[in-house]
C-alpha cells in the first residue's frame, strides 16, 4: 500500500483517486474547490467512446478566418491574449498532417473505447448508475454538402470500429422529433451516451471515495517542495502537506506544476460556455450535436443544456457571456419552441493540448510522480479510463493500452 496525494478534484482527479483507493492505497485529494465545482460541473455530459477525431484536422487553418469573422461562430481569440496563445495555436496547426491525425485517432480510440467499462464499476459502487445513459446521440448538418465536407472525420471513426449510421431528413425527424426541420443530413451513433448531471456524478463518486476511507482536503496548492527524489510536500494555503507519491490532475493549472517538476507542456485554457434551460418544454430522447456550430444539446436532470464555444483568453480573464448568448441563438434555431425561463449561463476552462491527446503517465524526472491532465474536450469520457491506467502504473501493472502516445515529453 502506498500513500498517494492527488492534486485536483475534478472528474479526472476523483475517478483516479477512486481507482487508487480500490487498490487499497491511502489516498488524499487536494483542491481549493469542493469536488466537481470547477470545469467538471458544466460540461456537455457526453460519454462518447467514438470521440477519436482530433480537433486539429486538415483544412482547419482555412476555416479559422471564417470562424473568427462570424459573430455567431464557435471560436474567439481575445486579441490582447493572442501573443500568449500563438505558440499553442502554432502547434495546433502543425498537428494536422494526415499521418499525425491517424496516429492520434488510434491513441484516442484505445483510451476512450473503455469509457463505459471503466465508469460502470465506479458508478455502481457509488449507487449512481442511473446517471449514465447509453442512448446514442445524433449529429446533424444543415446541408448534405456540409456532411460531405466532414468525410475524413467520419472515415477516421468508421475505420476504428465506431458505428455511424447515416440518416436523411426523415430519419432525423424520427430520431429527434422536437428538432427543427432545418437539417438535410445526420449521423446516428448508437453506442455513445451521456451523463444526466456531470457535477452530481463527480460529487457522488467523491462521497463514495470518502466513505471508502479516502480523504479530500479543500486547500489551494501554492507550490511543490522538491527533494532529491522528487516532490516531498505540497505548500498550501493551510500549510505544508507531506507527499510520498503524487498524481497531478489539476486541469488547466497542471502546466505550472509540471513545469516545476521539469516537464513543460503546451497546455492551454480553452474556455467553453453553456446555457442550461431549467424548464425548456423539450423532451429529448438523446443528445444532439450541430456539427457546423460545434455544440451539443443534452437532456439533463436539471433541464436541457447547450454547450460549446472555444475562447482563448487565458485562465484569469472574466467570462464573456455574449458567447453564451450565441448558444441561446443556436438553441432557438434548433428548437424554436424552447422556453428561456430560468436559464443559467456558465463558463469553464478546458485543459487542452494542441494535439488533442491528454498527458497520462509517469513524470520524466521523478519516479514518485504521475500525470493525468490535458483532456480538453474529452475530460468526462476519458476520466475513468485514465484513472484505471494511473492505478495500474502505481501498482506496477501494465496498462491495457499503449500509453506511449500520451507521454508528457512528446513535444
Amino acid at each position: 500500500m502506498k500513500k498517494i496525494t492527488v492534486i485536483g478534484a475534478g472528474i479526472v482527479g476523483i475517478a483516479t483517486a477512486a481507482y487508487l483507493r480500490r487498490d487499497g492505497h491511502e489516498v488524499t485529494v487536494v483542491d481549493k474547490l469542493p469536488p466537481g465545482e470547477y470545469t467538471s460541473s458544466g460540461n456537455a455530459g457526453i460519454l462518447s467512446p467514438g470521440s477519436c477525431v482530433p480537433i486539429a484536422m486538415p483544412g482547419i487553418l482555412a476555416k479559422v478566418p471564417g470562424y473568427l469573422g462570424d459573430p455567431n461562430g464557435p471560436l474567439k481569440v481575445r486579441w490582447p491574449y493572442f501573443p500568449q496563445a500563438l505558440p499553442w495555436l502554432f502547434r495546433f496547426i502543425t498537428s494536422t498532417n494526415r499521418k499525425q491525425i491517424e496516429s492520434t485517432a488510434d491513441a484516442l480510440i484505445s483510451l476512450l473505447s473503455q469509457t463505459f467499462d471503466a465508469h460502470r464499476p465506479l458508478a455502481q459502487h457509488a449507487g449512481c448508475s442511473d446517471m449514465i445513459r447509453q442512448t446514442g446521440y445524433i449529429v446533424v448538418y444543415d446541408t448534405d454538402q456540409a456532411y460531405r465536407n466532414d468525410a475524413l472525420a467520419w472515415k477516421l471513426r468508421r475505420d476504428r470500429g465506431v458505428i455511424c449510421e447515416e440518416v436523411d431528413a426523415k430519419g432525423i425527424a424520427r430520431l429527434m422529433p422536437a428538432l427543427a426541420r432545418n437539417y438535410e443530413r445526420g449521423v446516428y451513433l448508437p453506442e455513445q451516451g451521456y451523463v444526466t448531471n456531470p457535477e452530481r456524478l463527480t460529487k457522488t463518486l467523491a462521497r463514495q471515495f470518502e466513505a471508502d476511507g479516502g480523504v479530500i482536503l479543500q486547500r489551494e496548492v501554492l507550490d511543490i517542495e522538491l527533494g532529491p527524489q522528487g516532490p516531498r510536500a505540497l505548500l498550501t494555503d493551510a500549510g505544508r502537506l507531506e507527499v510520498e507519491t503524487l498524481v497531478l490532475c489539476a486541469g488547466v493549472h497542471s502546466g505550472k506544476f509540471s513545469a516545476k517538476l521539469g516537464d513543460a507542456v503546451p497546455l492551454e485554457a480553452e474556455r467553453g460556455y453553456h446555457v442550461t434551460f431549467s424548464d425548456p418544454a423539450l423532451a429529448l430522447p438523446m443528445p444532439v450535436a450541430s456539427a457546423q456550430n460545434k455544440l451539443f444539446v443534452t437532456p439533463m436532470e436539471m433541464g436541457t443544456r447547450i454547450a460549446g464555444q472555444s475562447e482563448f483568453a487565458g485562465i484569469e480573464a472574466a467570462p464573456d457571456y455574449a458567447r453564451a448568448d450565441i448558444l441561446v441563438r443556436h438553441m432557438k434555431r434548433m428548437f424554436p419552441q424552447v422556453r428561456e425561463v430560468e436559464s443559467t449561463r456558465w463558463m469553464g476552462r478546458r485543459p487542452s493540448m494542441p494535439d488533442s491527446k491528454p498527458v497520462i503517465g509517469a513524470a520524466t524526472k521523478y519516479a514518485n510522480t504521475y500525470y493525468a491532465f490535458g483532456h480538453g474536450h474529452i475530460g468526462l469520457v476519458g476520466s475513468a479510463p485514465t484513472g484505471r491506467i494511473i492505478a495500474d502504473l502505481v501498482a506496477g501493472r501494465t496498462p491495457n493500452i499503449d500509453i506511449a502516445p500520451f507521454r508528457v515529453d512528446r513535444f
